[in-house]
């Protein structure tokens, strides 16, 4: 295996572990619930009263999953990498392995301005950090031949899905905090729209982005 390919796939590995860390970590918050009686009725409430918990966890599962499907498909385009990409890399990793903490926060104050807006933020800052290691690596001298230009500007305008629709749901914890995360149900939607648009200028991607 050539030497660039070997340390494409190292950096590739080495961010899968930090990706599959966090998502695991997430499902810690969830508690094994403890009834106040051993009765159906009881042990129902109990589930009931975890709900704000399995949100939090399977809608942060799937937007870190949305980020690593996105990692995943920028560095599958590198034949090798500008040594640039490695601290634009480990800030978007930074911020997903913070992502467990505000999913915890969010969770256990489901309905609170605060915990949501936190959690916004976060996730807003996450999809910027990706948004820039996209801007940084999908660049000409480092992709494969058959990437084109056009599949350039698609994958940029994609990362910006997640933390436009992150951005909507901080407006809402604003007033709605218990609303606030519905905005991200619909990002798989606004993503798909993102990548359908036509370009409207030539694509800089080639460019270094300084």
């Amino acid at each position: 295996m050539p030497h660039q390919d070997q340390q494409v796939e190292r950096l590739t590995f080495f961010s899968d572990a930090v990706f599959a860390i966090s998502m695991t970590l997430l499902v810690i918050d969830i508690k094994v619930p403890e009834p106040a009686a051993d009765t159906d009725a009881a042990w129902l409430q109990a589930l009931a009263d975890l709900i704000p918990h399995f949100v939090g966890f399977v809608l942060t599962f799937y937007v870190v999953g949305a980020l690593w499907a996105a990692h995943h498909r920028t560095f599958g385009r590198l034949r090798h990498y500008d040594p640039a990409v490695v601290w634009p890399n480990l800030t978007l990793l930074m911020m997903v392995a913070f992502i467990p903490f505000p999913t915890a926060l969010m969770s256990t104050h489901f309905n609170d301005r605060v915990p949501q807006m936190f959690y916004a933020i976060t996730l807003i800052v996450a999809g910027l950090c990706q948004y820039r290691l996209l801007k940084r690596a999908l660049r000409a001298p480092y992709l494969y031949p058959d990437v084109t230009a056009d599949d350039v500007a698609v994958a940029i305008r994609r990362s910006l899905g997640m933390p436009g629709m992150a951005l909507v749901a901080l407006m809402l914890a604003i007033r709605w905090p218990g609303l606030s995360n519905l905005p991200l149900m619909l990002t798989p939607f606004f993503v798909m729209l993102l990548a359908r648009m036509k370009r409207s200028a030539p694509v800089a991607s080639t460019q270094d982005p300084g």
